[in-house]
């Protein structure tokens, strides 16, 4: 074999090694930086035993972001840690955002603060949210101040306090107006004002990882804001009511649900002009028929009804949610 021949060899090899190898480093890192979305809670005010307090997280590089904490966020993010979602061990939980203030996005709030702790976080819990946040927190604090004494301060002949660790169970409130609240290397979160009734503050979300944008509703009436911050985003997590449903309403109760939620056609609407490659529905709520409990209201609000409407208008591909389905 000539010279030329031989090192033309050599260079085709080392081309061929070259191309393999980085394609091998393209995979690893397209695997490294994988997004998921974990469904803690996708219920409502009603206690349905099916359905925790809306939560989700979205976790990227084994790192949790919660946003909202509703009703057993932090058991519902135990039982994604057990089925291996890297990051939702409650020792790990410690960056949340608030949607708005609503009871049933906020009724986890203590537990995400206490129970962490407890489980051995030694980090302040960082949470971004609207006005009133940090005053919420305080209140907490104050409500569960002898808990915390007894655990950080109480000494006796014995024994010395219960969990020495006195940073854990502490918050770092940021009380944030619309536009980029945190960026690190795993993710930007833009938030974006939502109409939600008498809300003054009340807000969306936006997550850009390195593979994936999502964007969270939260509960609001229809909002071009959220076709602006979709715009062909990857996920689009969105609450809504049947219409099936609000036919069956009294006057105030339509009146109520037009300030602050969002029908299935409404939504369909939205998605259509917002383009994402997945719709995901969540807190499914229908007050007024959620109160009645009535075989009727179940029905014209049940799931089944609702994928039934939101087909009809919109043809992209749409999920109803389930607590701790990952997408």
């Amino acid at each position: 074999m000539s010279i030329g021949r031989q090192k033309n060899r050599a260079m085709g090899l080392t081309v061929l090694f070259l191309f393999v190898w980085c394609n091998f480093a393209l995979a690893q890192l397209k695997e490294t930086s994988k997004t998921h979305i974990v469904l803690l809670g996708t219920g409502t005010p009603a206690p349905d035993p099916d359905r925790s307090g809306p939560s989700t997280a979205i976790v990227v590089n084994g790192t949790a972001y919660l946003i909202d904490f509703g009703a057993g966020i932090v058991r519902q993010a135990a039982a994604a840690g057990k089925k291996g979602v890297q990051g939702l061990e409650p020792a790990n939980l410690r960056i949340g955002f608030i949607t708005h203030l609503h009871s049933d996005h906020t009724l986890g709030f203590p537990d995400l603060i206490l129970t962490p702790w407890v489980m051995g976080r030694k980090e302040p819990l960082e949470v971004y949210g609207p006005p009133g946040t940090n005053n919420m927190a305080e209140h907490i604090l104050k409500a569960y101040e002898a808990d915390i004494h007894i655990r950080t301060e109480v000494k006796t002949k014995t024994a010395t306090s219960e969990y020495p660790n006195i940073a854990g169970y502490k918050v770092n409130v940021h009380e944030i107006l619309p536009g980029v609240v945190y960026k690190d290397q795993n993710v930007t979160v833009t938030a974006f004002a939502v109409h939600h009734g008498k809300w003054v503050h009340a807000y969306g979300y936006r997550f850009e990882t390195p593979d994936r944008t999502i964007v969270i509703s939260g509960d609001t009436q229809p909002d071009a804001a959220i076709v602006d911050n979709c715009n062909g985003c990857d996920v689009l997590i969105h609450e809504v009511y049947t219409q099936a449903s609000f036919d069956k309403l009294s006057p105030e109760w339509k009146q109520y649900r037009r300030a602050y939620h969002t029908s299935s056609k409404e939504l369909a609407d939205i998605a259509t002009r917002a383009k994402p490659g997945l719709l995901i529905l969540y807190h499914r709520a229908n007050p007024g028929c959620d109160q009645a409990r009535t075989e009727e209201c179940r029905e014209a609000g049940s799931e089944e009804q609702l994928l039934k409407e939101i087909r009809q208008f919109y043809k992209g591909k749409v999920v109803a949610g389930h607590d701790l389905e990952i997408y």
